[in-house]
């Protein structure tokens, strides 16, 4: 299943590559910033920020999307963004010395560091979508290059792979929507991931033309000894400004160990 689905991801992402020559698209860029912070069950809190920088094409069955972080994280250095909480035996790792600044020891401590996260690519087709585009399924295949310095606790150092199935229903004003995925994490030789399932419910109202607002939840089982699930609840709004301008911002809250306590982000976006 491992192989099969490292696969099927990455030949979503060439087919939509091959797709940009195939039709007719929108080409948008964005940027934005998102501020967590919490404990992820260790003795200290963590902060982690993070400012992508997205670009992304889209047609009527094609989505592709190209994010490149640059994140800061301070504190324990078993707490590792996108992951959560590991056993991080890196002896170079944030907290351990040269991997940050805190001091050295064959425990994690804490520390502070700051660089290129890392990198995530997908590509999304429309499985299926009915005459009034009332509905629809999506599936997206993803991979997360492991660009990000795992000295630094910025990352592992290793690529991932996941797929998803998503799917949504429009009723007057109000959308529903959800979703499943898998993902296969890799590990290294001083952080042990196992792969995992995740799953998203949520729903968003229409407020006009310019305006919308929803709440989703996000659940991800437990990938890491010595880490949890996660659990989260966050509420979004969007702003159209003009036919080219987008707005989203959102908080959310960490309901397990694996989550942050609370989170707060705002992007824009640009279509051309």
């Amino acid at each position: 299943m491992r192989s099969t689905s490292r696969a099927l991801a990455l030949g979503l992402l060439l087919l939509g590559a091959s797709a940009v020559d195939a039709g007719d698209g929108r080409f948008s860029v964005g940027t934005g910033a998102n501020y967590s912070t919490g404990k992820y069950g260790t003795d200290t809190s963590t902060d982690i920020w993070s400012v992508p920088v997205t670009a992304s094409w889209q047609n009527d069955r094609w989505t592709l999307k190209l994010t490149v972080p640059y994140i800061g994280i301070s504190g324990s250095g078993d707490v590792i963004p996108g992951a959560g909480s590991v056993n991080n035996g890196n002896p170079r790792g944030r907290g351990r010395g040269r991997g940050g600044n805190g001091a050295g020891g064959s425990t994690a401590g804490t520390g502070s560091a700051s660089g290129l996260g890392d990198i995530v690519a997908s590509a999304g087709y429309e499985l299926f979508s009915s005459a009034d585009h009332s509905a629809g399924l999506d599936l997206t295949g993803k991979v997360k290059f492991g660009t990000a310095d795992a000295n630094k606790g910025l990352g592992t150092g290793k690529n991932d792979y996941g797929l998803a199935l998503d799917t949504y229903k429009v009723s007057g004003d109000w959308t529903v929507f959800g979703g499943v995925g898998w993902m296969k994490y890799g590990s290294s030789q001083y952080i042990r991931l196992q792969n995992g399932f995740n799953a998203n419910v949520g729903a968003g109202l229409r407020l006009g033309d310019t305006d919308d607002v929803g709440a989703y939840y996000y659940y991800r089982e437990k990938i890491a000894e010595g880490g949890a699930a996660q659990s989260e609840l966050t509420a979004y709004w969007n702003h159209k400004i003009g036919a080219d301008w987008r707005l989203q911002s959102y908080v959310m809250g960490g309901l397990a160990d694996g989550s942050p306590d609370w989170g707060v982000g705002a992007t824009v976006k640009y279509l051309f």
